[in-house]
C-alpha cells in the first residue's frame, strides 16, 4: 500500500461522528448544521435539460468537454471577473471537472515535483482536501493560520523566506472555508508577484464566490486580479469554480478548472489517464446553469435572509457577524468548542462542527479552537430555530 495513506487524518465528520457517540439528543426535529451541502431548489430549466439530454450517456465524453460548455465557461468568467474579451481561450485555458472536490486533490499530484522536498502551503483552518492532496503527492503541507487578529485574512508576509524558497504549490480559498473572509484583490495581486519571484503555482479555490449579499461588490477572483497586473495569460493561477453552491447542485459533480495553458495542459494530460471525464448529460445541464445569473441573484436573495434572521437572534448572546460572503457562520464559543457543539446536540439536537476539527496545530495554536461552523444550508424556517435553540443554549451555560 502507498505508505502516504497512513498520513491523511480522519474527516472532520468522522471525529463529528465520534464526538455524538453514545448521546441520546433532545425530543425535538434535528437541524444539521454542519455539512456545507446547498438545500435549496436547484433549478427547474437545468433538471429538465439534464432530463432531456439523457441519451448522451450511449456515448463517451471528451475529457476536455464539449466546445459548446468551454465556451458558456468563458463568457461566464469574461463576465463575471472583467476580463478582456478574447483573454480566456476555450480551447486553453478551460478544463471542465467532475466538481472541485476530486479537482483539488488530483490537481497537486500533477504538479507537484516529490523528488525536490516540496512544500504545498495552506490555509488553517481549511478544507482538509487540501492536506490530504499534498500527502498523496509526495509534499510536505506547510500551513499559514487564518485568525480573528488578522480578519481571519492570510498574512503572505509572515510566511518564512525558507518556506516560499520549497513551495511549489499553495491553495488559497477565497471566499474562505470556515471563515467566510475574502482576499481583497490588491492581496491577491501581491500574491501573484510571489509566484512569480518564487515560482511556484497558485490553485485558489472560489467555489463559494457566488453567495454575497452586496450586488454590488461580489468578490474578486485571482484571474481577474492577474488581468489588472498584465497578467493575461494567467501565469501560475489556476482557479476553481462549482455549480455546487452557486446552483445548488451539489449532486451533478460539475466544475471547471480554469487559468494558465501550460499547467491546464499538462492537469488534462493527467485526466487523460485519470478517466474522469464529465457525463455529456451533465455538461449539458452545467451550459444552461453557467448561461443563467437570475437563479443566482435568486439564490443569494434566501441566504441574506437566513443570515439576517439568524444574526438578529444570536448576536445579543454571541460573538458573531455576517461573513464577507458564502454560507457559513464561524462564531467564538462560549466554552471549548467540543463541549459546545456535544452540549447543543444533546439538549437542542442541533449538529454543528467543532473548528478544531477543521485545523491543525502550526506556529503553537489550532486557530479553528473555540470556534464552530454553522452552515446555513437549510430552510429559513430550520435555521431560524436552530438559532433559537442555540441562544436558548446559550443563556442556560
Amino acid at each position: 500500500m502507498n505508505p502516504d495513506l497512513n498520513r491523511l487524518q480522519p474527516y472532520p465528520f468522522e471525529k463529528l461522528a465520534q464526538l455524538k457517540q453514545g448521546i441520546t439528543p433532545a425530543d425535538k426535529a434535528h437541524i444539521a448544521l454542519s455539512i456545507g451541502e446547498p438545500k435549496h431548489q436547484p433549478p427547474a430549466f437545468v433538471l429538465e435539460e439534464l432530463a432531456n439530454s439523457l441519451a448522451k450517456i450511449a456515448q463517451y465524453p471528451l475529457t476536455k468537454g464539449a466546445i459548446e460548455l468551454r465556451d458558456s465557461i468563458a463568457g461566464w468568467l469574461s463576465r463575471r471577473f472583467h476580463l478582456k474579451p478574447g483573454d480566456i481561450d476555450p480551447e486553453r485555458h478551460i478544463l471542465p471537472v467532475n466538481g472541485t472536490r476530486e479537482a483539488l486533490f488530483a490537481f497537486a499530484q500533477a504538479v507537484v515535483d516529490p523528488g525536490q522536498n516540496p512544500l504545498v502551503l495552506m490555509p488553517n483552518p481549511f478544507y482538509q482536501i487540501y492536506e490530504g492532496a499534498a500527502f498523496l503527492a509526495g509534499a510536505e503541507p506547510c500551513f499559514y493560520n487564518t485568525n480573528r487578529e488578522t480578519g481571519y485574512l492570510p498574512d503572505f508576509d509572515a510566511i518564512a523566506e525558507a518556506d516560499w524558497q520549497r513551495c511549489q504549490l499553495l491553495y488559497i480559498c477565497t471566499p474562505g472555508n470556515p471563515t467566510g473572509a475574502v482576499i481583497p484583490k490588491e492581496q491577491l495581486k501581491a500574491l501573484i508577484e510571489k509566484a512569480e519571484k518564487y515560482d511556484f503555482i497558485i490553485a485558489s479555490d472560489e467555489c463559494y464566490s457566488e453567495i454575497y449579499f452586496d450586488e454590488s461588490t461580489p468578490p474578486p477572483g485571482l484571474l481577474e486580479a492577474a488581468t489588472e497586473i498584465g497578467n493575461t495569460d494567467y501565469k501560475r493561477c489556476i482557479v476553481f469554480h462549482s455549480l455546487s453552491k452557486r446552483s445548488n447542485l451539489p449532486g451533478l459533480r460539475s466544475g471547471f478548472v480554469a487559468g494558465d495553458a501550460d499547467i491546464i495542459q499538462a492537469f488534462f494530460q493527467y485526466r487523460t489517464y485519470h478517466g474522469c471525464a464529465m457525463p455529456g448529460h451533465h455538461q449539458q445541464a452545467s451550459i444552461c446553469a453557467w448561461n443563467d445569473e437570475q437563479h443566482v441573484k435568486d439564490n443569494r436573495k434566501l441566504y441574506k435572509q437566513k443570515f439576517n434572521s439568524v444574526l438578529e437572534t444570536l448576536s445579543p448572546v454571541l460573538d458573531v457577524k455576517l461573513p464577507d460572503a458564502g454560507f457559513y457562520l464561524w462564531p467564538q464559543t462560549p466554552v471549548t468548542d467540543t463541549e459546545f457543539a456535544q452540549r447543543l446536540f444533546a439538549e437542542q439536537n442541533v449538529t454543528v462542527l467543532p473548528g478544531q476539527y477543521l485545523s491543525r496545530t502550526s506556529n503553537n495554536i489550532n486557530p479553528g479552537e473555540n470556534h464552530i461552523r454553522m452552515a446555513l444550508v437549510a430552510t429559513v424556517e430550520e435555521t431560524t430555530e436552530a438559532a433559537k435553540r442555540i441562544r436558548h443554549l446559550i443563556e442556560n451555560l
